[in-house]
């Protein structure tokens, strides 16, 4: 495996050894001596899987309490996925990174607790699958605004409107938003 830090450092880009042959493909996607090698030390506690369509925006998404590290990937499809970082007393805080995740590339992205998350689907469909290292917690949950201008995520949407649930439409601004110490 490839871990590659980007513009923020913790936020890693994974792309595992995958093995083709004509019966199709193979690849680790966790392992958790590997991942510890490359100093991601996680223990998981949740899976799990959404499927949206094209244009379909979730996010930014954290929890204030119980806040989760998630281990991404797309198993179908194709996804712009972000992650800004809510810790105050980073160098980065306030920062985005995101990367292009998709079936056909296989990467992974690793985003630990303290940061928002969110994606945008690129294509007609996209199946997305996460590990997360904390419960999910509905009444810690909390959004910020996708389109936040002191944020300013570049979204590839192409002139295209997102769909958004009603509260990601609703999200918090980052000034206003309950942040990480």
């Amino acid at each position: 495996m490839n871990f590659t830090q980007l513009s923020i450092p913790e936020i890693v880009l994974i792309t595992p050894l995958v093995f083709h042959d004509e019966r199709g493909f193979f690849f680790e996607s966790w392992q958790k001596k590997v991942f510890a090698e490359a100093g991601i030390h996680a223990d998981f506690v949740q899976d799990n899987h959404s499927r949206s369509i094209k244009n379909v925006l979730r996010g930014l998404h954290y929890q204030i309490r119980q806040p989760q590290g998630k281990l991404i990937r797309v198993i179908t499809g194709e996804v712009f996925d972000v992650a800004v970082d809510l810790r105050r007393s980073s160098s980065t805080f306030g920062q985005w990174a995101g990367a292009i995740l998709s079936s056909e590339n296989f990467q992974m992205l690793w985003i630990p607790p303290g940061f928002a998350h969110g994606f945008l689907v690129l294509s007609d469909t996209a199946e997305f699958v996460y590990k997360a290292t904390d419960f999910y917690a509905p009444q810690y949950e909390r959004s910020i605004r996708w389109d936040d201008p002191q944020i300013q995520i570049d979204w590839p949407l192409q002139g295209q409107t997102p769909i958004l649930s009603n509260k990601d439409a609703n999200g918090t601004l980052f000034h206003d938003a309950e942040v990480f110490a």
